[in-house]
């Protein structure tokens, strides 16, 4: 079992968060419809830290002056790579389908078992590199599928992947500072980090400072309270009471709904091609958790 707990609020949390972060992709494409990429991931991550600064600021001010200095450099490495996720993957939404982006950058649990084994020391069952030869083959599929709509597929499907990898990072420091943090004194630093580079970086490549558009403001709003502060924060509290794993296994169903909501609300229907390859992927994805979950209970 991912918990000993029978309490239902760690997995009303969990799929509270599961539903909001599936609204991501089309409100990310609503948006980019006036603005830069970059422009979109800045302002989501800014908003939703200004959001939290009265709460952090005001009832967690004490948690957050305890924090440790290795603590602090951790937390700030976790907001750099999650300024690199957003960076990678909302930039990859402006060059490939919602369905190839959301598939490929939920491949994120596979590579948390790869850094696990190279980084960490932990051994690499059969099961885990079984399931890394599936998600190869998906994400394959997808860029074959791709090949005919032009290199600008490729390299949104190549950002996705990016985008994967830099989460993983991300959700593993997540899952250590998580065990002592409370959320808000977890996702405060963190947020407010990712926020400062990614503005850093718009800046620097001379993107307009700002929407003109209230429509615009109007989608990243919803965008740092839903899938942002709801949506990852939920993921990240739920961290403290189930297993990785099991958070993992149910983000699985984030693409499923990204890609339904971006068939209904932007008309885009998913290709064979991506489909085909998103069921290798999210088949992947359950062999591996289901594997680390044979490791550590000493069945594999």
């Amino acid at each position: 079992m991912p918990s000993e707990t029978t309490d239902l609020k760690p997995y009303l949390g969990l799929g509270l968060g599961v539903v909001t972060v599936s609204a991501a992709a089309t409100l990310i494409r609503l948006a980019q419809a006036e603005v830069h990429s970059l422009v979109v991931a800045a302002w989501r991550l800014t908003l939703a830290t200004l959001i939290l600064a009265p709460i952090a600021l005001g009832r967690y001010r004490h948690e957050l002056r305890t924090l440790t200095a290795n603590e602090w450099r951790s937390a700030l490495v976790s907001g750099l790579l999650l300024a690199i996720h957003f960076g990678t993957w909302i930039t990859s939404l402006a060059f490939t389908t919602v369905a190839a982006s959301v598939v490929l950058v939920w491949t994120n649990p596979i590579f948390v078992g790869l850094a696990s084994h190279l980084f960490l020391g932990e051994r690499l069952t059969r099961g885990m590199a079984f399931a890394l030869v599936i998600a190869i083959v998906g994400s394959g599929i997808i860029a074959v599928g791709d090949l005919g709509e032009g290199t600008h597929r490729l390299l949104g499907d190549l950002l996705a992947v990016m985008g994967a990898i830099s989460g993983a990072g991300y959700f593993l420091i997540g899952r250590r500072l998580r065990k002592r943090l409370s959320l808000v004194a977890y996702v405060f630093p963190v947020y407010g980090t990712a926020a400062v580079i990614l503005m850093a970086v718009m800046l620097a490549a001379g993107l307009g400072p700002a929407p003109q558009q209230p429509q615009t403001w109007f989608w990243l709003v919803l965008m740092a309270i839903g899938p942002q502060i709801l949506g990852h924060s939920s993921l990240n509290w739920a961290l403290r009471y189930l297993s990785a794993t099991f958070v993992s296994l149910a983000t699985l169903g984030e693409p499923i709904g990204s890609t339904l909501l971006a068939w209904w609300v932007l008309g885009e229907q998913p290709t064979v091609w991506a489909v085909v390859g998103g069921a290798f992927i999210l088949s992947g994805i359950v062999y591996a958790s289901r594997a680390e979950r044979r490791t550590q209970t000493g069945k594999d």
